[in-house]
């Protein structure tokens, strides 16, 4: 259990305690493994866990010679898997198996696919038939598959049994799984029936039926479907637990709150490494090399991009070269067009988490995010007419024609840029989902470079027109 604040200090003056030292501390010292194994039982698994990383071999090899099986499993639910397996590779083979064989079974399983096949093989090996089975069935699927991110910690009764039946089969279970908030139902051949909550059997009479307490609309998913089409569903439910099915509706086992978190977590962070233009999210320690690969494709692809919208600009320079003051506004229209268009690509790929959007609900999006961008952009257009306008009169010098003329040109461009930049935000991540693609690759990088184009071509093409044709004002 995690150590408590000392009694009688107020929330307004207590300090939160270093655990990170005292463990370290723990770990360091000269105590008895006894006395050391008790003062580390009062710590949570996860400050532990937090602070193995700061340990060197010598002494994580002493913490897992201190510390019980059912201890470190604990421990060890808390790290990431990678590191996981390499602390694994520490322990001697027996020792690895038994921890191996406490972790929550979709733990265990993406532990084990991080160690070398060798000590794989061997802990394996000493693990129980069942477990092996349990292992093996989660290993099956693909990792983008709900099923990889179940577990079979749950409980498991027939349908046909009495109240008192099945009061004696969850005490069974209890002893190996500590899931029990919520039982499941099956028939003789497996099939999923419904889920029954606790507190509902224990306050049941003899003489009622298991059948009337079941609920038949409990939440479920298959195992083969993947992580994104059924992570909304899933979030849409509080229970603590959802079974997963076979492709025969036979129960495999069940994804729970705490995984459901760590799925949404890694989706959230492949997302935002995606909206950065990366292939995949990238660890501290990270080789130099192994980040300069997922970065770099995505840097020339947009660097081609990048020379494009500066031989645009090139195609503008009598303009420039006629009214060079035109210049010191070009970053106001870009950074206003590719703020929206950023603004409606977040939105877009928000609204595209939900599956079943038609093709109306598409349009009205594209129209509501122009709508959006058009009125932004006119008020903002407004304000740097006036703005824009007196700071040229004033600072540059220039009469009030001239002035309110550039700051008009600004202004209309600034509204059109951002009415173009919105539809473009929301337009390519619908492209791309469309040719099933996942929007957020169409992300942050793709759509400034784009805007920047749009915001280039808009305002320097208004500059020619309205400047120098219409105003001749060059």
């Amino acid at each position: 259990m995690e150590k408590k604040l000392l009694a009688g200090s107020s929330a307004e003056t207590a300090v939160k305690p270093d655990y990170e030292s005292e463990i370290i501390g723990i770990i360091k010292g000269n105590t008895s493994p006894k006395a050391m194994l008790s003062m580390l039982s009062d710590y949570h698994g996860s400050d532990i866990a937090d602070v193995i990383e700061k340990l060197n071999e010598t002494e994580r090899k002493k913490l897992f010679r201190v510390c019980t099986v059912s201890m470190l499993a604990e421990i060890f639910e808390y790290i990431d898997d990678d590191k996981a397996g390499a602390y694994l590779n520490e322990l001697p083979n027996k020792k690895a198996s038994d921890v191996v064989a406490e972790l929550e079974t979709d733990t265990a399983a993406d532990i084990l696919r991080s160690i070398g096949r060798n000590k794989r093989e061997l802990i394996i090996e000493l693990l129980d038939d069942d477990v092996k089975k349990e292992i093996n069935l989660i290993s099956s699927f693909d990792d983008d598959e709900i099923g990889s991110r179940m577990t079979t910690n749950c409980i498991i009764i027939r349908e046909n049994l009495t109240i008192k039946a099945a009061m004696n089969e969850l005490v069974r279970q209890a002893e190996e799984n500590d899931n029990i908030a919520t039982l499941f139902v099956v028939d003789e051949a497996g099939c999923f029936c419904g889920a029954i909550e606790l507190k509902d059997l224990i306050t049941a009479r003899s003489s009622v039926s298991l059948e009337s307490l079941t609920a038949t609309s409990f939440p479920y998913v298959y195992a083969n479907e993947s992580i994104d089409d059924c992570i909304e569903r899933l979030k849409d439910y509080s229970e603590y637990s959802v079974p997963v099915l076979d492709n025969s509706n036979k129960l495999l086992g069940v994804i729970t709150a705490q995984s459901l978190i760590e799925v949404v977590d890694d989706e959230m962070g492949e997302d935002y490494a995606r909206f950065a233009g990366l292939t995949a999210e990238e660890d501290l320690n990270e080789p130099l090399k192994q980040s300069m690969v997922k970065r770099l494709p995505w840097l020339l692809a947009l660097l081609v991009l990048g020379l494009f919208v500066s031989g645009v600009v090139g195609v503008f320079e009598k303009v420039v070269a006629q009214l060079t003051l035109i210049m010191a506004f070009q970053s106001l229209i870009l950074d206003m067009s590719g703020n929206v268009g950023t603004q409606s690509l977040a939105v877009t790929i928000r609204v595209l988490m939900d599956e079943n959007l038609t093709v109306k609900q598409k349009m009205k999006l594209v129209i509501k995010e122009m709508r959006v961008g058009f009125f932004n952009g006119l008020l903002l257009g407004i304000l740097s007419f006036f703005m824009v306008g007196m700071y040229i009169m004033v600072f540059k010098g220039k009469d009030r024609a001239f002035s309110f003329a550039v700051s008009g040109c600004i202004g209309i461009s600034m509204v059109i840029a951002m009415l173009i930049s919105s539809a473009v935000g929301t337009l390519i991540p619908l492209f791309f989902k469309k040719i099933r693609i996942d929007p957020a690759v169409a992300s942050g990088p793709l759509i400034t470079t784009v805007n920047d184009l749009v915001a280039v071509v808009t305002y320097y093409g208004m500059s020619w027109i309205l400047l120098i044709i219409v105003l001749h004002l060059a």
